[in-house]
């Protein structure tokens, strides 16, 4: 009987404790939907029995850890046990994704992040070696519960968002084996529990990070195998509680701070393979726990300190390859090091060799000399040219307000000039499209029969519309724009330069264009020819009429054509520098090609189109023009997102709808009432509630409260992860 009682709470206490840490069944679609993101990688197969509670599935490459029914851990390898991550030698990558090493083009970084947000109560993730490509994006910051992260050894470019800062209860953070650039975001320090920062092989590059953006906590600090230059701060020699230090393989030069060798529990310092010069003090005092020092291949010279030699001491010391005293068949001859380190002060005092290094100063100080003279010849003969000049230039008169305001119709010349991306992230999934080109004007004629009337598709604001076909078959679209001459034609090139850097697979593409002389006489205006891809498959406004190859566009279609729009916009807000932020934004701008993919026409115009209204009596300066254009863009996305669920016809009420239909939207009575029948009967109640927020929050009329074109692409992806999951149809 007792033996029964034994065995009956045996049972009573396991059942509980399956129960109790069985994963949730919307966790669990989480875990689903990452599988297929991550485009079913073999290891995950063992997810395919949904049935299974993935808390208790684990294998070599993969790991599932659940607190109270929630995961909490989460790890994905990409190689077997037996191996090891290594980077793939891609000295070609620009951000493209790579068949065979990279996920497809398919795959979205922003959709990643946004599933793993899901995982609410997530604290470690570990996904290496899985073909993961991209940029980081600012909304990492929603994985606010992390405590580990290594997404080591995949195909991460670009930089670090500043918004990384902002997981406060980051421990650990292994990026190793990257192509990430760029530099470490301010505020660091931020990550008050940060213990472990490894970012080796990548290609960060600039100053390392001072010790105000590295959190005192930090025990390992890898940032070997960039391109970091300049000299090691002197204060890391404060950070009391490191223990593993590597900074070798970079471009680092200067002296070395002698107290990094004397850190309380310092155990491992890797210094080799850099520029670092000057002399060690033989009085040099090691750590008490200093077991390993790789100081090779440097430019140091003079003896090596006592605390530093093998003989004398229980710690292993690599030091070959520079200009020392010791074992000199080994080093450099004196020479070697001097010419080096040339230019550079890293002669401490006591430098025994005084006589070497007189004639190199001297020379470096008389070098520097003569490029000063030369550079004030430079500046004062570009000074006389300039005021010899500016009476005769079209553009001569500078601005005298203080601020000026950067209207795209008014970029000067040198911010056109040093227009930028703002990342290599803005080149992602543009392979195939052709390189933009200058057209000929023959070759337009001859394309469109002389401008026939029967090749004009339309005409508005921005100039007529004409279909063409180059001589190799090719259809195009060809607009019309009469440009006033208020540009010089270098001006008028430096903009068109700065459109046909516009990049996207959402965006209709611009293959060329070409300035024409066909008027010469006109002394008022040029004419311009913008010459585009032909999209061939109707426009979204159409579609939702039901009068497009498709008569019923369902929801799910609907968020998969408002989702490429809205990546393409966030692009043009964010991907470059200057941004374009005033884009025309119209559900009949919308167009979709044969694959019934979205791609965004009529944008970035206002930089050389004639009538984008200037106030020119209220100048704000360029951060708060950038952000009126910026909310205009999310307010006419507004639009496209109401006509998206109640269809054109209602929609085209516009500000009636809005003071009206709209303060109800959110009652399932009132949305039976407006939405469209067809969205009715294939979304789901969830997925239509995220559009009808984001919606609203487009139309607040306090401009500063509407969400960023981010926000908005961000539940739009949500909506449509919601409606993927969703098992089947539901009335909403």
């Amino acid at each position: 009987m007792a033996v029964s009682s034994f065995y009956l709470l045996f049972l009573t206490l396991s059942w509980s404790y399956f129960f109790t840490n069985a994963i949730q069944p919307s966790q669990k679609q989480v875990l689903l939907q990452l599988r297929k993101q991550l485009e079913y990688p073999k290891q995950l197969d063992l997810w395919i029995n949904t049935s299974n509670d993935f808390c208790y599935l684990s294998s070599p490459q993969v790991n599932i850890t659940c607190e109270n029914n929630f995961v909490s851990e989460l790890k994905i390898m990409g190689f077997s046990g037996d191996q090891q991550p290594k980077k793939v030698k891609s000295s070609n990558f620009d951000g493209f994704p790579i068949p065979s090493q990279t996920l497809s083009q398919n795959f979205s970084m922003d959709s990643l992040i946004a599933t793993l947000s899901r995982l609410t109560s997530l604290k470690v993730l570990s996904l290496v070696s899985l073909g993961i490509w991209g940029p980081l994006p600012n909304k990492i910051q929603r994985l606010y519960t992390l405590e580990y992260i290594d997404v080591s050894y995949n195909f991460l470019c670009g930089s670090i968002p500043p918004t990384f800062i902002r997981l406060a209860s980051l421990q650990s953070v292994n990026l190793d084996g990257n192509f990430l650039n760029g530099s470490f975001p301010n505020g660091v320090n931020l990550l008050s529990s940060l213990t472990t920062l490894s970012l080796k092989d990548n290609s960060f590059s600039g100053q390392l990070p001072d010790l105000s953006n590295l959190p005192s906590s930090l025990i390992i600090l890898d940032l070997s195998k960039n391109l970091f230059s300049g000299q090691i701060p002197v204060k890391y020699g404060q950070l009391n509680n490191l223990q593993e230090l590597d900074l070798s393989f970079n471009s680092l030069s200067g002296v070395i701070p002698t107290t990094l060798f004397s850190l309380p529990y310092i155990t491992y310092l890797n210094l080799t393979s850099n520029k670092l010069s000057g002399q060690l003090p033989s009085r040099l005092t090691c750590g008490n726990k200093l077991a390993a020092v790789d100081i090779s291949l440097n430019r140091l010279t003079g003896a090596l300190p006592s605390c530093l030699s093998n003989d004398l001491n229980n710690k292993t010391v690599k030091y070959d390859g520079n200009c020392l005293m010791t074992d000199v068949k080994h080093q450099h001859s004196s020479s070697y090091c001097v010419e080096e380190a040339r230019g550079v002060e890293v002669y401490p005092k006591g430098f025994k060799d005084s006589g070497k290094r007189k004639n190199p100063i001297i020379l470096v100080v008389v070098i520097v000399g003569i490029a000063l003279v030369l550079v004030l010849l430079v500046f004062g003969l570009v000074g006389m040219r300039r005021k010899n000049c500016v009476r005769s230039l079209s553009e001569s008169q500078s601005p005298k307000k203080s601020v000026q305001d950067y209207s795209v119709s008014s970029y000067p010349s040198e911010l056109l000039t040093s227009a930028r991306f703002a990342s290599e992230a803005a080149k992602l999934g543009i392979e195939g499209i052709p390189a933009h080109r200058l057209f000929s004007f023959e070759e337009l004629k001859d394309a469109t029969k002389n401008f026939h009337r029967s090749t004009l598709i339309g005409e508005g604001s921005n100039g007529k519309i004409y279909k063409g076909k180059l001589p190799n078959g090719t259809d195009i679209v060809i607009r019309h724009l009469t440009v006033s001459r208020k540009y010089t034609i270098r001006n008028l090139k430096l903009r068109l330069d700065l459109l046909a850097r516009l990049r996207h697979p959402h965006l209709v593409c611009l293959l060329g264009h070409c300035i024409s002389n066909e008027v010469p006489n006109d002394s008022d205006s040029n004419k311009v020819y913008l010459v585009y891809e032909y999209v061939n498959n109707g426009n979204y406004k159409l579609l939702l009429a039901g009068k497009g190859p498709e008569n019923v566009l369902k929801w799910e279609d609907r968020l998969r054509i408002l989702t490429g729009v809205a990546k393409a916009v966030h692009f043009l807000h964010t991907g470059f520098i200057p941004g374009f932020f005033n884009n025309k934004l119209k559900a009949n701008n919308i167009l979709l090609n044969e694959n019934g993919m979205a791609k965004l026409s009529d944008y970035g115009l206002s930089i050389i189109a004639e009538d984008i209204k200037q106030d020119d009596t209220n100048v704000e300066g360029v951060e708060s023009w950038q952000m009126k254009n910026l909310e205009d863009d999310v307010y006419n996305f507004g639009f496209i997102l109401l006509e998206s669920l109640v269809g054109a016809s209602v929609a085209s009420r516009k500000d009636e709808f809005l003071m009206n239909e709209m303060a109800s939207f959110g009652t399932e009575d009132e949305r039976r009432k407006v939405v469209d029948p067809i969205v009715l009967a294939t979304c789901s109640h969830e997925s239509l509630s995220v559009i009808i927020s984001i919606t609203k929050k487009c139309f607040v009329s306090d401009s500063w409260a509407r969400p960023s074109f981010e926000d908005v692409l961000w539940h739009l992806q949500y909506a449509a992860q919601v409606q993927a999951n969703a098992q089947r149809p539901a009335v909403c």
